[in-house]
């Protein structure tokens, strides 16, 4: 297996505080591969060391075989970083920007017109490009960013929480702006977020970190496949009676009511739709709705971590919860 990049055991520590704990990642080559996790978990410390940015207080990693405190030049010769702030100039043009930096990263004279070109082509700037950058939109700049990160054309592009703030439709521009880079440019791209979506729409693989450490790898897929478990959401005529008789079923692992819905955590969902509604109507409740989820990566995240990757983000909402097991709705059918 071709591995462009590999961890062994790196670890990053601020005096007392351990920001990234003995962390083994392998990132195949031409992947675009996630790491998933809240705020604080230790996603930015771990991309500033591939990044030779931050030396390792021990362990170690290669970077398109480069090892990074080693072979620090070559590693950054190989690689193009987009961090989550914005490092852009508000009175250059776009085409300034790709200039300055060719030439800052040793793009030889006479291609560097040419690459300047294919990149603005890529990044859809072409009209735009010799317009300063304040007169651009929050999608364009974060573009142009990821294609200032390429001019020199790396192995690796390094994309830290690179939809931060844009808004859904910006989001999705810019989602399938990098799946056609790592098509076009066969350039691997390493990304951290904690957007579950974003993880889940373009990452061919995702570790999951917490509290610096990861505590699961796999294909989102698997990960989702892993837990067994679908969501039934129902609407009924006479919920609180519907809830009591539906709870002592044996094949229900959880129950949870929320607004007029009840949502029920099972295993095969498809096979037991029919079963629940026809439950119900021997119980002479009407079924007004039923609609079947299977697992998200938001479910996974609070099976391996027990918490929303949100969690202290988002105001919690308002609303009756009753549940089979007390607590909150869990997919695993676990009292959180």
């Amino acid at each position: 297996m071709d591995y462009i990049i590999e961890t062994d055991n790196i670890t990053k520590k601020f005096d007392d505080f351990t920001a990234v704990n003995g962390i083994n990642l392998k990132v195949k080559r031409d992947s675009i591969y996630g790491v998933l996790g809240p705020n604080g978990a230790g996603k930015t410390t771990l991309i500033s060391m591939l990044c030779t940015i931050l030396r390792p207080t021990s362990g170690t990693a290669l970077v398109n075989g480069y090892d990074i405190v080693k072979n620090a030049n070559e590693v950054r010769k190989s690689i193009g970083i987009v961090f989550q702030a914005r490092a852009l100039d508000d009175i250059l043009t776009g085409r300034e920007h790709l200039e300055m930096h060719a030439a800052l990263y040793g793009v030889p004279r006479d291609v560097r017109k040419d690459r300047i070109d294919e990149i603005l082509d890529l990044t859809q700037l072409q009209d735009k490009a010799d317009e300063v950058i304040k007169t651009y939109s929050g999608g364009m700049k974060r573009r142009l960013e990821i294609g200032r990160g390429l001019i020199h054309y790396p192995k690796v592009l390094f994309l830290d929480e690179p939809t931060l703030g844009l808004d859904p439709q910006t989001r999705e521009s810019i989602w399938e702006y990098l799946q056609n880079l790592n098509k076009k440019e066969d350039v691997t791209v390493l990304l951290t977020t904690h957007y579950l979506d974003e993880a889940d729409k373009l990452c061919d693989k995702i570790s999951i970190i917490d509290k610096g450490e990861i505590i699961k790898s796999d294909t989102p897929k698997n990960l989702k496949k892993e837990l067994k478990a679908d969501i039934i959401t129902i609407k009924v005529d006479d919920e609180e009676r519907f809830a009591s008789l539906v709870s002592k079923l044996d094949f229900v692992r959880d129950i949870h009511t929320l607004n007029g819905e009840i949502k029920l955590v099972v295993e095969s969902g498809e096979n037991l739709v029919p079963t629940i509604v026809n439950f119900a109507s021997e119980n002479g409740i009407f079924v007004n709705s039923i609609e079947l989820e299977h697992p998200k990566l938001e479910d996974v995240f609070i099976h391996y971590t027990g918490k929303p990757i949100t969690q202290g983000e988002k105001k919690k909402g308002k609303g009756g919860n009753k549940s089979k097991k007390g607590g909150r709705l869990n997919i695993m059918g676990r009292r959180r």
